[in-house]
């Protein structure tokens, strides 16, 4: 079943910037990686008291926290790198959508990743871009950014000679592209649920149909405010980016239109596979209905003879004799224009095309 609403922890009336973590929440693990032009460093499972001595300006640090469980260690990143307190309960109320928000020399973006395993499963994940850092929070272990990683560790592309604000393209830009994975097994799911609807064999297909539309819905309500998040940062934010940056952020924001378009279209083609499920069902039951109308018709007039033939009347007492009734092949006679009109009328039928599928 899917949970398409968030609880918000916060009690109404809260005072802003409250931070109210999820108890079932696990535990933050802290990981680093600083790198420059000629070098590259990367720890895990750092403390937080250690955080700070990493910082350095002539280099880019990337921050990244798993989990959202420990409402001090939270208010601890939030005190070393500066982050507003708006900032901070956002990051732990994980119901938010994609956005972009200036807090003076920072920017908090939120973005959503999104993976499938036996059902979709979206994640928030919130990035401090600072002018030499980027902090991201996740609510747990594993995400789309080994990549990333890899790309730093290798030092691919211009990733290590750029500043903090490429990090973070390249970040939103793999978490848009981990999409594309979760709507090619959407596909495949789509075209083996049409070859089962057309088959006899589509009794549970439909709970499946349905489970898909409502993850679409899901993953559609994920996408969607990624267009206005893009859009606002290539328009608003120029002081923010680079001018390279930019332009690979424009690459993001067509992702994301793609990214729609595909949901949507996946999502047509669900509604119209429950909609051709129903209406064989709705052929089913019609020539089902078609075939006992045609056999009730044919069984009409011959109930009728028989019912006629089956009174009790005594031909010495009655002043009208029933034809052939005493006769010795009166019964097959009456048993001869039963079956002339069982055939007659199935001619008819025949020659009508009723009986034709």
């Amino acid at each position: 079943m899917l949970h398409l609403r968030s609880r918000r922890r916060a009690k109404p009336g809260a005072r802003p910037g409250t931070i109210s973590v999820d108890p079932e929440s696990p535990v933050p693990r802290i990981s680093v990686m600083q790198y420059g032009a000629d070098s590259c460093n990367e720890l895990n499972d750092v403390t937080v008291d250690k955080v700070s001595d990493l910082l350095n300006k002539d280099s880019v640090t990337w921050v990244n926290v798993d989990g959202l469980g420990d409402e001090n260690i939270i208010q601890a990143l939030g005190d070393i790198f500066g982050i507003h307190g708006l900032a901070l309960e956002d990051i732990v109320n994980v119901h938010q959508r994609a956005k972009v928000e200036d807090f003076e020399d920072q920017l908090f973006i939120v973005a959503r990743m999104v993976s499938i395993e036996r059902s979709l499963q979206a994640e928030q994940i919130s990035l401090i871009v600072g002018r030499n850092f980027v902090v991201t929070f996740q609510e747990r272990q594993g995400d789309c950014l080994d990549a990333v990683r890899s790309r730093i560790r290798k030092a691919v592309g211009r990733i290590r000679h750029l500043q903090a604000d490429f990090l973070a393209y390249a970040i939103l830009d793999a978490i848009v592209d981990g999409y594309f994975p979760v709507l090619d097994t959407y596909g495949q799911q789509l075209d083996e649920l049409e070859e089962r609807l057309s088959s006899q064999h589509a009794r549970h297909t439909i709970t499946k149909v349905h489970r898909l539309r409502s993850e679409f819905y899901m993953l559609r309500k994920s996408i969607w405010p990624h267009r206005e998040m893009f859009n606002s940062l290539i328009r608003d934010f120029e002081s923010r980016f680079s001018d390279d940056t930019r332009l690979h952020l424009r690459d993001c924001y067509d992702h994301t239109i793609q990214i729609i378009d595909i949901t949507d279209a996946c999502r047509e083609i669900a509604s119209d596979l429950r909609d051709f499920h129903f209406t064989q069902i709705n052929i089913r039951q019609n020539e089902i209905m078609k075939v006992l109308t045609i056999v009730a018709t044919i069984f009409m007039p011959l109930s009728f003879v028989a019912g006629v033939y089956g009174m009790n009347f005594d031909p010495n007492i009655s002043p009208y004799n029933m034809p052939e009734l005493k006769w010795g092949w009166g019964y097959p006679m009456a048993l001869g224009i039963m079956a002339s009109m069982a055939v007659g009328m199935l001619l008819f039928f025949w020659r009508r095309g009723w009986l034709q599928r």
